[in-house]
This record gives C-alpha cells, structure tokens and sequence, in this order.
C-alpha cells in the first residue's frame, strides 16, 4: 500500500502530473552487495556502563509510528517516488552501502539531485539513527552543514533523502588522492569548524555531533567542506554540564573522558576535530596498523607540536608530500589549534568558535588553552595542582585496549556503518580507511 504523501514545501517539490505517474505493482527488492566493498559490521567493546552521575538526562525522541509528522518543513516522500527517482533503486546509481543499508543518487521530478540513504528494515539502529538524524537536522540550516530534503515512512521502510554533495570526502581526497595542497587542507579546516561551531554555539537547543571524522566531511567542487551524519548526535544546553551515554564512534577520534566514561560535552567534538586537524597537518590516518598500532596519531604527533610550535621546526610533522608549500604562520596556526583540541584534559581544550578565530589569525595562539603549552598537557589520572583529572587512565587504557583488539579481530572492514551512511553521500563507492573502526561501547 502506498504511503500517505505530505507536502510541506511546494518550493521544493511538485506534486506530479497525471502522465509522470507510473503505476508500480511490485516492488524491487534492495540491490545485492558489492562483491569488492563487503559492508562494515559493527564492533560492539563491552565494558560497563555509562556513568548514571548526569546533571541531564538523555532527551526521548517521540516513539516510532506507521504514519506521523515531524513537524517541521521537510518534504515527505512515498516510496514509489523514491523507486522512480533511482530508476528502481537500480545498481548504477548505487553510491555505497553498509551496515545501515544503502545509499543510491536519484533525481526528483522537479529535476533536483538528491542522495537517498534507505535504512536496513527491522533494525533498532536503524530507527533510532533514523528519527535522531530527522529530530537534530531539523534544527540545523548552514552552509556547511548537509541539509535534508525530505524522508519516506513506508510500512517497515525508512529512508532520508539528503542534499547530493558531488566531490566525495575528506578522507578519500587526503588520504586515496594526488597530494591536497595547502590552501585546499586549510579552507576545509575552516568550514568544518565554521559548522561544528554552528551546532556546538550557535544552535538552540545546542547539539554534540559525536562522530566528527574526515570520512563525515563531504567536498563540493569548490572544495567547500559540509559536515554530514547525525544519527549519533545528542542534544545539549548550557546548563548541562555533560550528558551521560553510551559511547559511540570511530576509533582514533574518541577523546579521553569520553571513551572512559561516557560523559559526553561539545569539547568531545572538539578532541575529534583536532584529530582531523592532524590529519590535514601530517597527511596520516589516525591509526596506522602498518607501522605501530599501539600508538595513535594523537601519541605520535604530541612531542612533534610541542617541537614545533616552540622552535619554528616542522618537518618531522608536517606532510612531506606537500614538500614545504605552505604558509609558516597558517602552518603555525593550525599546529597550535590541533595541540589545544586534543588536549588530554577538556578544560584547557578551546571552543570551536575559539579555535575558528584562532585559525583565521584573529586570536592569539596563547588563549587557545588557559596558556598551557601545546603538548604539556596532563595525561589523564595524572596529579594536578586541583587534584583532579578529566577520566581515569586505567579505564581509558583499557577501553583502548579492548578497541584494538576488536579492530584487529574485524579484518578491517570500511569505517563503519555510520561513516558509510554518510560518506557516500553523491560520491563514487571507496573502501574508507581500514584502520577508522567505529565501537559503541556499552
């Protein structure tokens, strides 16, 4: 039975005319997979659960109905018109899939392109990705930031039909390309902050993305950088001042005190950024299996920062590849901003809005962390002059350990079934880096 048919935006999408409707009596079933790229599966670490001390509690999306409205000015699709907008969900226009499903290009009626993420049916992820990315994206409208067009509820089904952003990701641009130049890695830094600065400061209620990656960086042909997934996103206000979860995303990206106890603050988000920055500034993925797996991007590039931003000395940091074509004092800059963000304790980590201003040349470098020298920051567990710490090091140390004998154990399968979901948006089907394994761990 088709679905019931909401349009809320007539600017956006029109009603078809009587000889565009094509009568369909059968359904076609999803595509097969991908013979080359099998679809992630989702690693679970189990070690406890989440701290219950929150001064918030989680917020309860509405439960699930066969026909409901949002409530805001999205377009609501059937499912025929979506089998119509990609030729039957046919395989060429198949971008890439995952454990969440798949995702096919398709173009509306009114000629719009669009990329449709079809969630696997029965699945409780699934649903809970689905009503989370329609509640958070509702609230969001900024340029660097992937919009939603519209969604379809059809008996079991649920698909998000997203903007289609053409250039693939930042991952598949730094890391399986010719070399990114200097310029380009700088402007992506900018936006993404420029967005994540939106959720983290400008936007009511204030929203965590919680799986900032560079695979969840889509690229226009501009290079314009928009920040894409918010199926793991959480909701937050000032009065909070974190929220207790479970911990969810990708390995290499976690900070500290959230990996160890799931107590989740806007400058999670920020650790993770600074990680991408690491990732722009020395061109490496934020583990490396082929060389020491014990040892992170962060681990590695801490006493290299610390070098480099107190003798000038970049070159055992920055990537050789870019072979010294870039600005000494936007190099500077980023350095300085990346040390601040991955600071073990969250306290001396800047806000976005901070670290936007400081990447722009617009705050002193100094202000970025209460002062405190990129790198000197303390380990977690370690003594300090308050007599506190952000999270226990045994507990972080044995979360990691448990993430990376899961990544060792999973034969390296792309990123996941979150960095998929988004980082195929309007792009060729790549293998994401095999190294960026996301856990929840419960």
């Amino acid at each position: 039975m088709n679905s019931t048919l909401l349009f809320r935006n007539w600017q956006d999408y029109a009603p078809p005319s009587e000889n565009q409707v094509v009568k369909i009596t059968e359904l076609p079933s999803p595509p097969p997979r991908l013979a080359s790229h099998p679809p992630p599966r989702p690693q679970s670490v189990y070690s406890g659960s989440a701290t219950s001390g929150s001064n918030c509690s989680e917020i309860s999306l509405p439960p699930p109905a066969p026909e409901f409205s949002f409530g805001f000015s999205k377009s609501s699709f059937t499912y025929e018109e979506l089998v119509m907008a990609t030729n039957g969900f046919s395989e060429a226009n198949l971008l890439g899939q995952g454990g969440f499903g798949y995702v096919h290009k398709g173009t509306l009626l009114n000629g719009r392109e669009v990329a449709i993420k079809q969630l696997k049916a029965g699945s409780g992820q699934g649903e809970r990705e689905f009503r989370a990315e329609i509640e958070i994206i509702s609230h969001v409208h900024h340029k660097h930031l992937v919009s939603l067009v519209g969604y379809c509820i059809s008996g079991g089904r649920r698909l998000l039909v997203y903007e289609y952003v053409r250039n693939n990701t930042l991952e598949f641009h730094l890391h399986e390309q010719p070399t990114m130049v200097w310029p380009t890695r700088l402007k992506i830094a900018l936006g993404s902050a420029k967005g994540l600065a939106y959720l983290h400061e400008d936007c009511n209620p204030k929203i965590i993305h919680r799986d900032i990656k560079a695979s969840n960086i889509l690229l226009d042909f501009n290079f314009e950088a928009k920040v894409a997934d918010f199926g793991l996103a959480k909701f937050t206000s000032d009065k909070n001042t974190h929220v207790s979860t479970r911990v969810m995303g990708t390995f290499g990206y976690l900070a500290p005190e959230y990996a160890s106890s799931g107590k989740l603050t806007a400058k999670s988000d920020v650790f993770s950024y600074g990680v991408m920055l690491l990732e722009l500034i020395t061109g490496k993925q934020p583990i490396n299996t082929t060389e020491s797996f014990n040892e992170s991007l962060v681990d590695w590039a801490r006493p290299l920062m610390t070098r480099a931003m107190e003798d000038d000395y970049y070159g055992d940091l920055v990537d050789p590849r870019l072979a010294q074509s870039y600005s000494n004092e936007e190099m500077k800059r980023m350095i300085a901003c990346a040390a601040a963000c991955v600071s073990q304790s969250a306290r001396h980590r800047p806000r976005m809005s901070q670290v936007l201003r400081a990447l722009e040349g617009g705050l002193p470098l100094e202000a970025l962390n209460e002062g405190a020298l990129p790198g000197h920051s303390r380990m977690p567990g370690s003594s300090s002059t308050t007599g506190s710490s952000d999270c226990d090091s045994q507990r972080y140390n044995e979360v990691l350990q448990k993430m990376r004998r899961v990544a060792l154990e999973s034969q390296f399968y792309p990123s996941s079934d979150y960095s998929a979901a988004t980082s195929e948006y309007g792009l060729v089907h790549s293998v994401t880096s095999s190294e960026n394994c996301t856990f929840e761990v419960k």
